[in-house]
C-alpha cells in the first residue's frame, strides 16, 4: 500500500524531509519500463525544477507525517493494486555506482 500524497518522510541516509507529490512513476531505464513508487520534493521548500526525487518505499527511513486519506484514496489504492497486478512493471533500482543515470533520475546535482 502506497503512502498518501502529502506524506512527509526521511529517506535513508537523508537529513532533509521529503514530501510525496506523485506516485507510481513509470520510467524507461536501459530500454525497459520500470516504476518508482514515489516522487518527492524537499520539505518545506516544495517542488523546484530538477530537484524532485524518485524513490521506492525501501528507501524510506521514517514516516514523519501520513498524508490525507479519504474514500477517494481508498479507491486509488484499490485501482492501483489491480493495475500493478495486471501490468507487472518492476520497481526501479538505482545503484550508487550509476551516478550518471542517477543524475538523470534525481534531477542532477
Amino acid at each position: 500500500m502506497l503512502l498518501p500524497l502529502g506524506s512527509i518522510v526521511y529517506l535513508k541516509e537523508g537529513t532533509t524531509k521529503t514530501m510525496i507529490i506523485n506516485r507510481a512513476i513509470v520510467v524507461e531505464i536501459n530500454g525497459k519500463e520500470q516504476m518508482f513508487e514515489y516522487e518527492g520534493c524537499l520539505y518545506p521548500l516544495g517542488s523546484e525544477e530538477k530537484k524532485n526525487y524518485l524513490f521506492n518505499s525501501g528507501q524510506i527511513d521514517k514516516v514523519i507525517f501520513k498524508g490525507y486519506a479519504d474514500e477517494d484514496e481508498e479507491r486509488f489504492q484499490q485501482v492501483f493494486t489491480e493495475w500493478q497486478e495486471k501490468n507487472q512493471i518492476p520497481l526501479a533500482e538505482v545503484e550508487q555506482s550509476e551516478q550518471d543515470e542517477e543524475d538523470k533520475l534525481f534531477g542532477g546535482k
